[in-house]
């Protein structure tokens, strides 16, 4: 029979895998279904579709976000702790993983210049991606850590940064911008000007998170079935 770590690891896999295929499943919808759906209708009829959608919709993507961060954060912690100073190793990673996701946001801001420009900002934020990776390898890796820890870390540090645009930009600027349409359709109040920026926003972040989540993938099933780095 299985022990009581490998229980503990089963558990937190299968919870990680259920809130991510939640959370991913309805990312994938929002960018591959939603998006086009939405060009194609006109303004009273989004005012009726999107109240009712939007809401639950975001609702169970949301908390899949941080359910599977979470869930990955103790398994990424189990994994690396029989290495060789892994307090260092978490931190360092969370650290690494945080200040990647503030350059994001921060050129992900409003903008009319060239970051406004999806090839152009594609690069910019594939470039972040690769920096965080490189230095994750470079400072949590050497003698004694595994090829598996730093495929998780690689793919946690991506994860990290995809929830972080769920709940400090993606839900953010979705509350005011469903409160405005519910209350357009209700009651006739204008549509601010700002929600055009803000969906722009949102459809960013969204996208962003649509291309970091392929290489995201890769590197969690590498970790076990691909070893990247060595053994």
């Amino acid at each position: 029979m299985p022990d009581v770590n490998a229980t503990v690891e089963m558990l937190l896999r299968w919870i990680h895998s259920l809130a991510g295929i939640t959370w991913i499943g309805l990312l994938y919808f929002f960018n591959l279904v939603n998006v086009p759906l939405m060009k194609a209708l006109d303004a009273p009829t989004k005012g009726k579709v999107i109240p009712e959608l939007m809401p639950r919709a975001l609702w169970w993507f949301r908390h899949g976000s941080w359910v599977t961060v979470l869930a990955g954060i103790i398994y990424y912690y189990l994994i690396v702790r029989a290495e060789p100073s892994h307090g260092k190793v978490l931190g360092l990673w969370m650290v690494l993983s945080v200040a990647a996701w503030g350059a994001i946001y921060a050129l992900l801001r409003p903008s009319k210049g060239a970051l406004n420009k999806g090839t152009i900002l594609g690069v910019c934020v594939a470039i972040v991606a690769l920096v965080l990776s490189w230095l994750i390898v470079r400072l949590n890796g050497g003698e004694g850590h595994t090829s598996r820890a730093l495929s998780v870390g690689i793919g946690g540090g991506l994860g990290v940064i995809m929830m972080l645009n769920v709940w400090g930009i993606i839900w953010r600027n979705q509350k005011k911008i469903i409160a405005w349409t519910v209350e357009n359709a209700s009651k006739g109040t204008p549509i601010p000007a700002e929600s055009g920026t803000l969906a722009r926003q949102v459809f960013l972040a969204s996208r962003t998170n649509f291309w970091l989540s392929i290489p995201m993938l890769f590197f969690m099933g590498a970790a076990t079935h691909y070893p990247i780095f060595g053994g």
